[in-house]
């Protein structure tokens, strides 16, 4: 008896390149018209794509090179992309978004718990492409070109502060060196290295050594030109923008703090609330909690290090102001200085301030002082 073929299935066809090509497998370019959701791992040179439509099956898989993304993107129907927020993504959210696509950036450590296997660029991927669709994800706002402009500047006068301490810390240890205790602050040790220089016979330093510190002493003086210049410019930026005016009317803020804000987080809309900006700034306490057992530990210290930063010595120098003042946002925070401590009443301080913050950028208000509460006027009066 000879085998006859069922009518169901067809012989495989020869396509136009000569290889074997089954006609119950679609087409290339049908799959990927249907997709609704991808997932780009971003890279130097080489990005990996995972796309899916709308009932999650996958579309396609691909590696595309760095000058073919843009390209490839442009021949879609619109749809959701994700990316993780990192080097670059925000360039390119910026460009995939004027193709008409939704882009949406998440912290890599929201989307690690995605990834099924090992890590490549495939299974990295659709880790992006699963976490973007999920509605509790929380998403990064993408920056515009002018904010990372003013995010440079922050960066540039931050790596000049880190040589510049670099700088005076080696000249102390060179001091030490010789006999020679230089005090705290670089304004004191800036005053110590030209009395030297300046009277080299008094500390009995050769004259190699004194020639080395005079070298170190130009290199200080042009950090301090740099820093200078930069500080210029950051005034220049918080005179033009509108919204940083506003909030440096809040004590503990001024034009180094409001320009960082407004530049990192534009006009706060992504959070909900100035308790999630406080979060995202790593200014609220730690939990570690289980059933009717609730702990709070310190700050969570999480998000960007040098907002956090700049918010707590802005809070510091509104603190050492406070005792002289009686309205009740300063007894406030004296009452928890005297009871927790200064550094808690700053970081609460600080915390305090990321909630106005959020406020006046969300609402476009001004800032309203607090009022000076009864009690401490009463006690003026009386004395």
């Amino acid at each position: 008896m000879r085998w006859t073929q069922p009518h169901n299935l067809k012989r495989p066809l020869k396509g136009q390149d000569g290889k074997l090509d089954h006609p119950n497998r679609g087409s290339e370019e049908g799959p990927v018209m249907k997709v609704t959701t991808i997932g780009i791992d971003l890279a130097k040179d080489v990005f990996g794509l995972h796309g899916v439509d709308g009932e999650g099956r996958v579309t396609f898989k691909r590696r595309l090179v760095r000058s073919r993304l843009l390209e490839f993107l442009s021949q879609l129907p619109r749809c959701l992309v994700g990316l993780e927020a990192c080097s670059s993504a925000h360039y390119w959210a910026r460009e995939i978004e004027r193709l008409g696509h939704r882009v949406r950036l998440m912290s890599p450590r929201f989307v690690k718990p995605y990834r099924k296997s090992d890590k490549n660029d495939a299974n990295d991927a659709e880790a992006i492409c699963e976490a973007v669709t999920r509605a509790s994800m929380r998403f990064v706002p993408i920056k515009s070109e002018a904010q990372h402009e003013v995010q440079a500047l922050h960066r540039v006068r931050e790596q000049l502060l880190k040589s510049r301490t670099a700088l005076v810390n080696q000249v102390r240890g060179l001091l030490a060196e010789h006999g020679v205790v230089a005090p705290h602050g670089i304004a004191r040790a800036r005053r110590l290295l030209l009395g030297i220089l300046a009277d080299p016979e008094r500390h009995g330093l050769s004259g190699l050594f004194r020639e080395t510190l005079q070298e170190m002493a130009e290199r200080l003086r042009f950090f301090d030109e740099r820093v200078g210049a930069y500080d210029d410019r950051i005034e220049r930026v918080f005179k033009e923008d509108e919204r940083c005016r506003r909030l440096a009317k809040v004590e503990g803020v001024g034009p180094l703090v409001a320009t960082a804000v407004v530049a990192a987080v534009g006009n706060a809309s992504e959070f909900k609330s100035g308790r999630e900006l406080s979060a995202w700034l790593g200014l609220v306490p730690r939990q570690h909690s289980s059933g009717n057992r609730s702990q709070l530990l310190g700050i969570s210290k999480r998000g960007d290090r040098y907002l956090r930063t700049i918010l707590i010595h802005g809070a510091r120098a509104a603190l050492r102001r406070a005792d002289h003042k009686r309205d009740q946002r300063s007894r406030w925070a004296m009452r928890i200085k005297l009871a927790r401590g200064y550094n808690k009443a700053a970081v609460a301080l600080a915390n305090k301030n990321a909630r106005i913050i959020w406020a006046l950028l969300t609402r476009g208000e001004n800032y309203r002082p607090a009022a000076i509460s009864v009690a401490s006027a009463g006690s003026v009066e009386s004395v």
